[in-house]
C-alpha cells in the first residue's frame, strides 16, 4: 500500500505555497485527488489550513523536491519512517460526524422507498446504521417517525453515489440471477396512484365511443365464430 502524508491537506497545502511542483505530482503524493489539489491551490477549500513542511516532518527531502521540481514526469518518494501507518479500516459500519447522524433516518427512509431491491445489509454498510432500525422505519414503528422525510442519503452526505449505484446494481444483478422481477419502488406507485385517483370521470360522448368500439369489438368476434362454424 502506497504511503502517503500524516496531515495530507495541511502537507498539499505547503506544497502548493512554497514548490513548483505539478498537481498531478502533489496528488499522487498526498493521496488527493488532482481537482482538490487545484481546489485548493485556488482558494475553494482548505482555506483555514496550515500548511505542513514536509520536510521538517521528515516524510520528504529537501533534494526530492528539488529533483521532481526538474522533472514534471518525475514522482514523489517518501522517505522511510519507523513512524506507525494510519490503518484503513474495513468492517463494520462507516463513520457519520455527530452533525449528520440525525439524517441518518431520512436517508434510509428514502432508499426504502425508491431503491426495495437492496437488501438491509446494504443499506446498513451505506449508512452506517443498524438492522432494527431499518426495520423500523420500514414498519413506520421509529420513535422519530412523525420527523422523518425521505431524502437522498448522497445529497445529505451520508454516503458516495458512487457507492450507492454499486449496491444498487448488485441487488437487481442478485433479483435477475434468482429470476425474481424487481420490485416497484414505491415512489412510482403513489405516482401511479395518485394519477388514476385524479384522472377525470369520463364523459357521456367518451361513454359512448367505449360502447361502439366494444359492440364492433363483440360483431368481430361473432363474425370469426360463425366463420370457423361453416
Amino acid at each position: 500500500m502506497a504511503q502517503h502524508p500524516l496531515m495530507p491537506k495541511a502537507t498539499a497545502v505547503w506544497l502548493i505555497d512554497n514548490t513548483a511542483l505539478t498537481f498531478e505530482q502533489i496528488s499522487e503524493f498526498c493521496g488527493l485527488h488532482k481537482l482538490e489539489v487545484q481546489a485548493i491551490a485556488d482558494g475553494e477549500i482548505g482555506t483555514g489550513i496550515i500548511g505542513i513542511n514536509p520536510v521538517t516532518s521528515q516524510e520528504l527531502t529537501a533534494e526530492e523536491i528539488r529533483a521532481c521540481e526538474q522533472d514534471p514526469k518525475r514522482h514523489l518518494k517518501m522517505m522511510k519512517t519507523d513512524l506507525p501507518q494510519p490503518k484503513t479500516r474495513t468492517k463494520g459500519p462507516r463513520y457519520t460526524p455527530v452533525a449528520k447522524r440525525a439524517d441518518k433516518p431520512n436517508g434510509i427512509a428514502w432508499l426504502l422507498k425508491h431503491h426495495p431491491e437492496l437488501a438491509d445489509s446494504q443499506i446498513a454498510k451505506l449508512i452506517g446504521t443498524t438492522k432494527p432500525t431499518i426495520q423500523a422505519i420500514r414498519d413506520k414503528t421509529h420513535v422519530s417517525m412523525t420527523q422523518i422525510k425521505p431524502q437522498d442519503p448522497v445529497l445529505l452526505g451520508l454516503c458516495k453515489r458512487a457507492d450507492m449505484q454499486n449496491a444498487i446494481e448488485r441487488a437487481q444483478r442478485k433479483l435477475e440471477k434468482e429470476g425474481k422481477s424487481l420490485p416497484k419502488p414505491a415512489a412510482a406507485e403513489e405516482k401511479a396512484e395518485a394519477a388514476v385517483a385524479d384522472k377525470p370521470a369520463p364523459t357521456a360522448a367518451e361513454r359512448a365511443e367505449e360502447r361502439k368500439a366494444d359492440e364492433a369489438v363483440d360483431a368481430a368476434m361473432e363474425t370469426m365464430s360463425r366463420s370457423a362454424e361453416a
